[in-house]
This record gives C-alpha cells, sequence and structure tokens, in this order.
C-alpha cells in the first residue's frame, strides 16, 4: 500500500466516528411573540408561585424525537431576548429517564426523625418536613405513577453510600434484590431508624459576647443553621435515609448514592440508551442542582427538564416555599428548560414528523 493511500484510509478511518458522532442541524431559532401569555406554573400555588413575566414567545420544536411518545412543552428566559420564551419538545420515551432527587423521608413515620429540641434535617423543622411530605404526596407521586410505564428509567438519588439495609431495601445499579431481601432490608432500616437517639442539645441559653464585635460573635456562636452532631447528635447522618412515605417506590425503580459519583451514574443512564431527563425533587436551591445527580451534573451530558411544580425550595423565614421556589426556577431558567407537570403529554405516539 502506498503511503498516499495509507494516509486517505487512516483519514477515512479517523473521519468516520466524529462524522457519526457530530450530526448537526441547523436550529431556526424564529422568536414569535405570544400574544395575552398565560401564567406559568400555575396549576399548584400553594406549593410555586406563578410566573408572570412581560414578553413570552414561541420558538420552534428543539427536541424532535422520531417515534415521539412524549410531548412536553419547556420554557427558559433570556434577558437578550427580553423575555420568556417557551418551546415544544417532543421525546421518545423509551430513550427519557426521570431523576428524583433527594426525597429524604424524614418525619414521615419511617422512623428518621428531626432531633429534638433544636435539630435541623431536610427542611429544616418538622413542620416544613410535613409540608414535603404532603407536596411528595400530591405533586410528585402521581405524575411518577403515569410516567412511569412509559419512560426507560426512573430513578432516586439518596446521600451517601449504599449501606447494607439500603442496599437490600432497594434496586441499585448494582444489585436488584429480590422480594425476601427488600422485606429483610426494610426492617432492618426501620430497626435502626427506631433505635436511635433522637435528643440533642438546646439552643444556647446564654452568650458570650464582645463589646465592640458583638453582631459577629453572636452569629459565630448562635447561627441560623446547623446540622452538626451538637444539635443532632453523633451518628444521625450515617442513619439509612429511606424513600419519603409519601412516594410509591416500584421494584424495577432505581436508587442511586451520591457517592457513587456522576460518572457511574453518567455511564448507567448511557448504557440504558437514556438522551432525555425529566427531573424533580427537592431542594431546587440546593441538591437539585449540585449534588450527583443534579442539573449542574446532568445537563452537560443529556437534555434536561426541570419539572418546576414537582420541585420545592428551601424556605427559611416563610410558611410556605411557593416563592423561593418561584425565584429558584427562575434562576435555573436562565441556562435550563423549565416545564409542568400539566405540560407532559403522555402516553401516546405523537402524530408529527420528528424524522429531521
Amino acid at each position: 500500500m502506498s503511503y498516499a493511500l495509507r494516509v486517505v484510509v487512516l483519514t477515512l478511518v479517523l473521519w468516520i466516528p466524529q462524522a457519526e458522532g457530530a450530526k448537526r442541524r441547523t436550529y431556526p431559532n424564529t422568536l414569535t411573540p405570544i400574544r395575552n401569555p398565560k401564567p406559568i406554573l400555575a396549576d399548584y400555588p400553594q406549593y410555586v408561585a406563578p410566573i408572570l413575566e412581560h414578553r413570552h414567545y414561541e420558538s420552534p420544536p428543539l427536541v424532535q424525537d422520531s417515534q415521539a411518545t412524549l410531548e412536553l412543552r419547556a420554557w427558559r428566559f433570556s434577558y437578550n431576548a427580553r423575555g420568556i420564551i417557551e418551546i415544544p419538545n417532543y421525546l421518545n420515551g423509551s430513550k427519557t429517564a426521570v431523576v428524583c432527587v433527594h426525597p429524604w423521608g424524614v418525619d414521615d413515620g419511617q422512623g428518621w426523625k428531626t432531633p429534638e429540641p433544636a435539630g435541623v434535617a431536610f427542611g429544616g423543622t418538622p413542620t416544613k418536613n410535613g409540608d414535603i411530605r404532603r407536596h411528595a404526596g400530591e405533586v410528585i407521586n402521581p405524575l411518577l405513577k403515569r410516567l412511569r410505564p412509559h419512560v426507560n428509567t426512573l430513578l432516586f438519588s439518596l446521600p451517601r453510600d449504599s449501606d447494607a439495609a439500603r442496599l437490600k431495601a432497594y434496586r441499585s445499579i448494582n444489585h436488584n434484590p429480590t422480594a425476601s431481601e427488600r422485606a429483610a432490608g426494610k426492617c432492618e432500616m426501620y430497626r435502626q431508624l427506631a433505635a436511635f437517639d433522637y435528643s440533642g442539645n438546646p439552643v444556647p441559653a446564654a452568650l458570650d459576647l464582645s463589646v465592640d464585635l458583638p453582631v459577629v460573635d453572636y452569629f459565630r456562636q448562635f447561627p441560623g443553621i446547623d446540622a452538626s452532631d451538637h444539635y443532632n447528635r453523633a451518628g444521625f447522618w450515617q442513619l439509612p435515609i429511606p424513600v419519603i412515605d409519601t412516594i410509591d417506590v416500584h421494584p424495577d425503580d432505581i436508587v442511586f448514592y451520591d457517592n457513587q459519583g456522576y460518572p457511574a451514574l453518567r455511564d448507567h443512564l448511557k448504557n440504558k440508551g437514556i438522551k432525555h431527563i425529566l427531573m424533580m425533587g427537592y431542594a431546587t436551591d440546593m441538591c437539585i442542582c449540585s449534588t450527583t445527580a443534579g442539573y449542574e451534573n446532568l445537563r452537560k451530558d443529556f437534555n434536561v427538564f426541570l419539572v418546576g411544580d414537582a420541585t420545592q425550595a428551601t424556605l427559611p423565614a416563610n410558611k410556605t416555599a411557593a416563592h423561593a421556589t418561584n425565584q429558584s426556577l427562575s434562576y435555573a431558567a436562565l441556562n435550563l428548560l423549565i416545564t409542568q407537570v400539566s405540560w407532559i403529554k403522555s402516553p401516546r405516539r405523537v402524530a408529527r414528523d420528528t424524522s429531521r
């Protein structure tokens, strides 16, 4: 083989994978004004304050899968475009995963409780955790039941490692427990949770403050949130955290543990043919952003749609998370597509040419 021919062959070998992996299309970024736009995220005002903006546009479909079975509208905000941009999408459910981030089962009757009198976990206080529990039952669980038969994967993320009890109680990326293992794992999990002493120290009765900088000393000794062993008791954060009880976990659902790392999560989803993520869970401004299964990771490798009303933000100094969730979603919408429960239509074969 001549040198010139070898060069041609090598060029073709190197070019073919790049050409296959670099399939592109020209997207017409046409922004058509929407007259009299309706409020967004207005279905559950007790959980999310509606999004109200002066100017809305509609843009052409963005995701257009062949054999699409899920139709969902999504929106984002652009300062440069001066408004909200609403975008139709057509997804193949077999290429779609639902990821529910950190639905912690605390103060829900399964045994894991916020330590008293001053401990902090999940929403922050037992009252706030009760509100999150209601949200999970009223919004997230019905959506999961509706989507479960029509998507490839339903996955929950939880903190830390897959301890022995939860490894048996829930399916994971490495182990699919039998029915007897599940029962034994749940019994062991409940036993550990019930046996723990949930008493911690109270807030300080007196503080030692300097004359010149009393504010500095005040917050150093009495911060607004302290979830350390002082208030929560040593061993609290090592207990097996269950999925919240108002969400039904199906035997085929997967629980992924944060310490397994993002590469393991990414590779698992890629190996299952996942291209799209419908994300929900807790909390909109924290875990949903930056934990292992949060959108800051997943949006690098998948088409991520955050289901806005299926989330709740942290809510210090408020009775509800409605306004905090509104603000967290509004900020996320600068670089993320947001959808809502009522905008996800399934199941049906979308009657539309999506072959482009």
